[in-house]
């Protein structure tokens, strides 16, 4: 098999993108890459840090002083932040609400980016993000644009923050939340949230995990090479 090959993945925050992204790698035995983790480690390191995201000297600074570094347990993919893990904490409220502005920011996206394409330059990894296809991995000869009804959407996060132990979050924030970064993806100058022009659309509104990764596996069979 070509020991590089790419397969992008974007769309809108709680599509199911990991969720296919895991199951992708799993199946192809590939690398799993959570780019959002990366911006959420960033934006948790800025809060327990008060670095003012207006601040680019400030911002510069303390990229420096971050280190990230994936780890997989059963292809389930975890993220430390300077040697801390850090997974399940940047999947909680005070980071969803900050993230957009964040991972808006030039100066911390071509950071996170350059990243990003080192780790696929010599390995077969999915990579999923919002713009993976677009800026990180335009040449990717496989890409994915995952959607799903916003209500649909909103119940699917609330259920994992639930199951994680944060019940003092509603529904209803829930949706607000995911509308906002919606708005913040598609409309920020760096980078914004959009499928490109050779993205497959995957709308799992109505299909099950199985479902989506048969319809996956069908359209990246094509470009394995044994």
């Amino acid at each position: 098999m070509k020991k590089n090959l790419v397969i992008a993945i974007d769309g809108y925050s709680s599509c199911g993108k990991s969720t296919l992204a895991k199951a992708l790698a799993k199946k192809l035995g590939f690398i799993y890459v959570d780019s959002g983790a990366m911006y959420r480690a960033v934006t948790l390191y800025f809060l327990r840090n008060n670095i003012d995201i207006t601040d680019d000297a400030k911002v510069v600074d303390a990229l420096q002083h971050i280190e990230l570094n994936f780890h997989s347990r059963d292809y389930e993919s975890h993220i430390t932040l300077n040697g801390e893990e850090v997974s399940d904490e940047i999947r909680l409220m005070p980071v969803s609400e900050n993230v957009s502005e964040v991972s808006a920011h030039k100066i911390v996206r071509h950071e996170m980016v350059k990243q990003q394409q080192r780790m696929g330059k010599s390995k077969n990894i999915v990579m999923d993000g919002r713009d993976i296809g677009t800026t990180v991995f335009p040449d990717a000869p496989v890409k994915f644009f995952m959607t799903a009804d916003p209500k649909i959407r909103a119940e699917r996060r609330f259920k994992e923050l639930e199951s994680k132990g944060n019940n003092e979050t509603t529904l209803e924030e829930v949706f607000e939340n995911l509308a906002h970064r919606d708005y913040a993806d598609t409309t920020r100058k760096e980078s914004p949230l959009v499928r490109a022009d050779d993205a497959i659309i995957l709308d799992n509104t109505d299909l099950t995990q199985e479902e989506q990764l048969d319809f996956a596996l069908e359209k990246v069979n094509p470009f394995l090479v044994y």
